[in-house]
């Protein structure tokens, strides 16, 4: 076999990553009919078809699947590779982080102190997201690493690895004056703001209160703890935030602590990929002992 021509494997591999033959034109900025004719250099060169049709859509053979998983590393890596590159031509070294948006700040901000060293000149570039926009983004090696509330699964996400840094209680709060009744048939009293239910701790939350048989009414569901906290506020409503660092952020506040749920912890983890070179700014935070952040008697 002759030397293989690296643009027509790349070509098939951005059909196998979009589905079909026009999609991956667009991406790739060329005529379909160019791209097909790529593929079918490709598929004389290897000796074999790479695709059958599904429907509208292009699924690879069993030939198509075994050189996809190859060309899928040999891309990424090369994608590892110009990363490496490209912070080594900055003045300063970025860090592309991804933060859940159901994850405590407060919290999250003292982890990623964790990556700011003076002498590496850090550049820290943060950005919000759901769970799954941000795994998408890991793996198109758009981010260095994720927090986020749940791990992953090294077995259904390839090349993928999490690492629990930490898991706190958190608390049940309202504006004074206080429900009458003790906790937790105090949340009965009042309309409820919670974490959303595609988070983590937003379905823990539930199952809890359909574990106690609680009646309670669920005002509305909200990642942003600043915006719940406003919204309870206005509404007279109960709100939740993490037990370890309420006091610190409703300290100026008519704002109270009805009660601990020690029962449902928010989970914190650090998710990242597999690569030769790790950003040293994720091993640091992989290899740090997070344990003072998540105990409350070191809260003192």
């Amino acid at each position: 076999m002759n030397q293989l021509n690296f643009n027509h494997l790349y070509y098939f591999w951005q059909v196998c990553k979009t589905g079909s033959v026009v999609r991956a034109a667009d991406v790739l900025c060329l005529a379909p009919q160019t791209v097909t004719g790529q593929i079918k250099s490709l598929e004389e060169q290897l000796g074999g078809v790479l695709f059958r049709r599904q429907g509208r859509g292009l699924v690879p053979t069993e030939l198509g699947q075994l050189v996809f998983r190859y060309a899928d590393r040999m891309f990424m890596l090369s994608q590892e590779m110009l990363d490496i590159v490209n912070y080594r031509k900055e003045s300063h070294l970025l860090f592309d982080v991804g933060v859940a948006d159901a994850l405590s700040k407060q919290l999250v901000s003292k982890v990623l102190q964790a990556a700011v060293v003076a002498e590496e000149g850090i550049h820290l570039r943060c950005f919000e997201s759901t769970h799954e926009m941000l795994l998408e983004q890991l793996s198109q090696h758009k981010l260095d690493m994720i927090l986020s509330d749940c791990p992953i699964d090294s077995t259904q996400q390839e090349g993928l690895f999490s690492v629990k840094l930490g898991e706190c209680p958190i608390s049940f709060w309202c504006n004074t004056p206080l429900p009458t009744l003790p906790f937790p048939a105090s949340l009965e009293e009042r309309r409820l703001l919670i974490p959303g239910r595609r988070s983590m701790l937003g379905r823990k939350l539930l199952n809890w209160i359909h574990s106690q048989g609680l009646q309670v009414e669920i005002l509305g569901e909200f990642d942003d703890a600043a915006l719940m906290k406003a919204f309870g506020a206005l509404n007279n409503a109960i709100f939740v935030a993490p037990t370890l660092y309420g006091d610190e952020i409703y300290r100026d506040d008519a704002i109270k602590e009805i009660g601990r749920l020690d029962a449902v912890m928010e989970e914190y983890h650090v998710i990242f990929a597999e690569r030769m070179i790790q950003h040293p700014a994720v091993q640091r935070i992989c290899h740090r002992d997070f344990s003072a952040l998540f105990t409350p008697e070191l809260q003192a």
